[in-house]
């Protein structure tokens, strides 16, 4: 499960008889547990090829969003990342809203979704209109959440900037029952490890680059859109793998057998350092974001300062 598949299901437990409202659901990519929940949809779900290509769609969530009848709840908590806090809630309820990030799309990560060479025809010249009249809806819905909490110190300062709200960092959690060091001596690890959706502001391919040539094995735990894994996977180093999506026990053992665990991207806040510091495995984390919130240098893990490979793979040797 990725970071926010797991706050809404921590929220989801507390609520454990409140249904479940999203945009879209693609069958089966959940946990089993949330896919049991009372789940709603929108008439996003209907639209063509909607599962790999909901993007191209991002117009059309406000309205979605705003189609969602929550008639009859006196508390809606919304867990937003794009448009979710976007509902319209009836008079007299209270919404709370868990923001994961302000519309990454539109904001300060426009340029790593829809920059040059990521958008061609007509759709280069649309999208700036589109990203200007979804920051004005973005920052007005705002207004119709009664508190925000979120994952950070990071996003909570990105919050009050675009928003002009405070929120109160709740950080998401971690399963350090499950999430525990192997039995025995685990010895130095034979691999590094990295965790991540394969979307350009991940940056691995900056982990890629840091890799070629170095000979060490490389393990990607992730998937993401069909035209980024192809990229990737054609310019993966000689002993680097992409493993897809794994289940929770395996990912277990991968942290657990790691050298180190790798996070380039300026992350929202980073679960995956924690998942692996449980397990008994060091983080290297690139120093900005919410990443740097949960690592000890020199104890947990070490930073880099700069989005280089050189600088990755420096931080690294110095393990």
């Amino acid at each position: 499960m990725r970071g926010g598949e797991k706050v809404l299901l921590a929220l989801a437990r507390l609520f454990p008889d409140a249904p479940i409202f999203t945009l879209l659901h693609v069958k089966g990519s959940l946990c089993p547990e949330l896919e049991a929940r009372e789940l709603h949809t929108t008439f996003v779900q209907r639209l063509p090829g909607v599962a790999t290509r909901y993007r191209e769609y991002l117009p059309l969530f406000p309205a979605a969003a705003a189609s969602i009848d929550l008639s009859g709840f006196d508390l809606v908590i919304s867990s937003s990342h794009c448009v979710a806090k976007g509902v319209r809630v009836p008079p007299g309820a209270v919404h709370l809203c868990y923001c994961h990030t302000p519309m990454r799309y539109v904001w300060d990560r426009y340029h790593d979704y829809f920059g040059p060479g990521r958008v061609g025809g007509p759709a280069r010249f649309v999208l700036p209109l589109v990203a200007q009249s979804l920051r004005a809806w973005d920052v007005a819905t705002a207004r119709g959440v009664h508190a925000f909490a979120t994952n950070s110190r990071h996003v909570a300062g990105r919050i009050q900037r675009y928003y002009g709200r405070p929120a109160v960092v709740i950080p998401p959690p971690v399963d350090v029952d499950f999430f525990t060091p192997g039995p025995g001596d685990p010895g130095p690890g034979t691999y590094d490890l990295v965790v991540s959706a394969l979307v350009p502001y991940k940056r691995v391919q900056l982990v890629l680059d840091a890799y070629r040539d170095t000979g060490w094995p490389l393990k990607i735990v992730g998937t993401g859109p069909p035209g980024e894994e192809t990229r990737l996977r054609a310019r993966l180093p000689a002993e680097a793998s992409l493993l897809g999506r794994v289940d929770d026990e395996t990912l277990r053992e991968l942290y657990r057998g790691c050298r180190a665990v790798l996070m380039a991207g300026v992350e929202d806040f980073g679960i995956v350092p924690l998942e692996a510091m449980a397990c008994g495995r060091p983080a290297v984390v690139f120093a900005e974001g919410g990443g740097p919130e949960s690592v000890v240098p020199g104890e947990s893990g070490v930073l880099f300062h700069e989005p280089t490979a050189p600088a990755l793979r420096a931080a690294v040797d110095s393990l």
